[in-house]
């Protein structure tokens, strides 16, 4: 099928049309069906104050329509597949992918890939409403517009000026080349051939790729300075406490994890809950018999185990493919500024509830149930940190509460994931109390992101 579509596109006699529009694209504007989210230029910023301040000057006069016929004449197989990689989803889709992949090669655990997928999403997204400001200020019609010929994708609906995929890839490639310097060359790498593929796919013009990939990477640098002053590299001074009835271990998992700069909520404090059940209190003892007593079978070892492994550590893989998932589920794959919304959204409220459940889990150290009672043999390894509250529940009721927000036709499924994954007494990890607290503390941060973001049900 690449083959038969490469042998078309070359042999076209229609691309001789394109020398009689080798002159000024000004003169015709997009047309009216290109109407993606004409406003998004308008929606509330996290970096940014607002999307017009960077605001690009006007694309040259002169198409460069003779560039994008000739890349066209060129594709064969690899272009083509290469093409189809990238525009696959909206242009945040990809970068969220990759990253997380890249985090799980290299051993990047749920806390810092909080902060990784936070700073780079609130920066395509920012980077994204820039664009869109941009693009509807000059309405430059894409070059398919002009010849439709020359597209082997379908033509995204919005003007062609800046290109949000080269916009999205400046931002991105600027974010993970500041956290993880070593690899800066493949990131760089990837950033320019999703962009060079919008060329290539007959959608963009050089241009609208050059100078997306300046505003993203603009954006990208205001996303590295938060980063640098988000406090996220202050060694800890502290000591474990000593006293009965407080977490044991050394080297817990990030105990200044709670002072971090959060992106909505005040302080890492702002939603701290109240102590936990006090050693020797009749609430103790309940919740001790409900984990020690817990019919444990099967099945629940199975749900734990997958919980343990989806909710914990690779919690950031499985709540964003929730979201790939409701993309196509809400066809926001041909909604850029939307679809950059709910990724933003979703993992700025991920790392501020990581932020406040690390606050609290180290203002009480409070003890796993198997140092209360060693009778209590939990189905693994025990997570290296303080049981309260609950990061499991904390995670899932931060996800859970903003995607049913994002697509209320799927909030049951999304509080039923969400409290299965928080049911950590099922492993024997946790007390009731550790995930009470942590699904009320999700949610709460989960209101306040929702807030800040200005975000909206998407039907």
């Amino acid at each position: 099928m690449h083959n038969f579509i490469a042998r078309v596109l070359r042999g076209l006699t229609t691309l001789a049309l394109v020398s009689l529009f080798a002159g000024s694209s000004a003169a015709i504007a997009a047309p009216a069906t290109a109407r993606v989210e004409p406003d998004a230029g308008n929606w509330p910023t996290w970096l940014l104050t607002s999307g017009s301040e960077l605001r690009l000057p006007a694309p040259p006069a002169q198409a460069e329509l003779d560039d994008v016929r000739a890349m066209a004449a060129q594709r064969d197989d690899a272009t083509l597949d290469r093409i189809s990689y990238w525009d696959a989803g909206a242009p945040p889709y990809r970068w969220t992918q990759r990253a997380v992949k890249y985090m799980e090669d290299h051993g990047v655990g749920t806390t810092r890939a909080g902060r990784v997928l936070a700073l780079m999403n609130v920066a395509i997204y920012d980077a994204t409403i820039a664009a869109w400001d941009s693009k509807y200020t000059y309405n430059r019609p894409r070059p398919s517009d002009v010849v439709p010929a020359l597209a082997a994708v379908t033509p995204p609906g919005s003007p062609s000026y800046p290109d949000e995929h080269a916009t999205a890839a400046g931002a991105a490639v600027t974010v993970l080349a500041y956290l993880f310097p070593a690899d800066a060359d493949t990131f760089k790498s990837w950033g320019d051939e999703a962009s060079q593929s919008r060329v290539e796919a007959g959608v963009a013009y050089p241009t609208d790729v050059t100078a997306g990939l300046d505003l993203g990477r603009q954006v990208g640098e205001r996303a590295v300075d938060w980063g640098r002053a988000d406090g996220s590299n202050v060694a800890w001074t502290g000591s474990v406490p000593t006293e009965p009835g407080k977490w044991t271990g050394t080297n817990p998992v990030e105990p200044t994890l709670g002072t971090w700069k959060p992106w909505a909520l005040k302080s890492g404090s702002e939603f701290r809950p109240g102590p936990p059940p006090a050693p020797n209190s009749d609430q103790m003892a309940k919740e001790v018999a409900e984990v020690r007593d817990f019919p444990r079978t099967n099945l629940t070892n199975l749900i734990a185990s997958f919980w343990e492994y989806y909710g914990g550590r690779a919690s950031f893989e499985f709540w964003n493919d929730q979201i790939a998932r409701s993309m196509y589920d809400y066809h926001l794959d041909a909604n850029p500024p939307a679809a950059a919304r709910v990724y933003a959204t979703a993992n700025a409220a991920y790392a501020d509830t990581l932020i406040a459940c690390w606050d609290a889990k180290y203002t009480y150290w409070a003890p796993r149930p198997a140092m209360v009672d060693p009778s209590i043999k939990p189905v693994f390894v025990m997570p290296n940190h303080p049981s309260y509250p609950a990061a499991h529940a904390c995670v899932s009721g931060v996800f859970g509460s903003v995607l049913s927000r994002f697509f209320p036709r799927d909030a049951q499924y999304f509080t039923g994931l969400a409290d299965q994954a928080g049911e950590a007494v099922m492993g024997g990890i946790h007390f009731r109390s550790d995930l009470n607290a942590g699904w009320g503390l999700g949610r709460q941060v989960a209101s306040v992101v929702w807030e800040r973001s200005g975000s909206v049900a998407i039907q």
